[in-house]
């Protein structure tokens, strides 16, 4: 059974998408134009990258959630704590291209590592979800 959770967030996920794709786009035009160092294309590769493979992951773990018939509160947790773990954890290597420093550690950094709690959390959610 597809609850009201797994309907709202697997069309928010696929409506976000097409911001990865346009991401890349961006990526090579700025590349192209000679408007990023490398170090700033290196985190923007990373976070470009690491959204886009983790919308991805939110799109199985939804599908996980609706076959195992998970609760409605358990799959709203879950695929928030996803999302929001996407965002902070790509969104974080952005936030490091722009004011972080080679070497050196920001709030980019702290910002990702959250996402990746959150991320774990919510894989961690399901999991236990699956096995009881």
């Amino acid at each position: 059974m597809n609850g009201t959770a797994t309907t709202v967030l697997t069309a928010i996920t696929l409506i976000s998408i097409p911001t990865v794709m346009f991401g890349g786009f961006s990526l090579l035009r700025l590349r192209a134009a000679g408007r990023l160092s490398d170090y700033q294309a290196a985190f923007f590769r990373a976070g470009h990258a690491h959204a886009g493979v983790l919308l991805v992951l939110t799109l199985a773990a939804l599908d996980v959630a609706a076959r195992f018939d998970l609760s409605e509160g358990l799959t709203w947790a879950a695929g928030l704590l996803l999302l929001v773990g996407t965002l902070a954890q790509s969104g974080g290597m952005f936030i490091h291209m722009g004011i972080g420093r080679p070497g050196k550690w920001s709030w980019g950094n702290t910002v990702t590592t959250i996402g990746g709690v959150l991320l774990a959390a919510g894989l961690l959610s399901l999991a236990v979800g699956v096995i009881s």
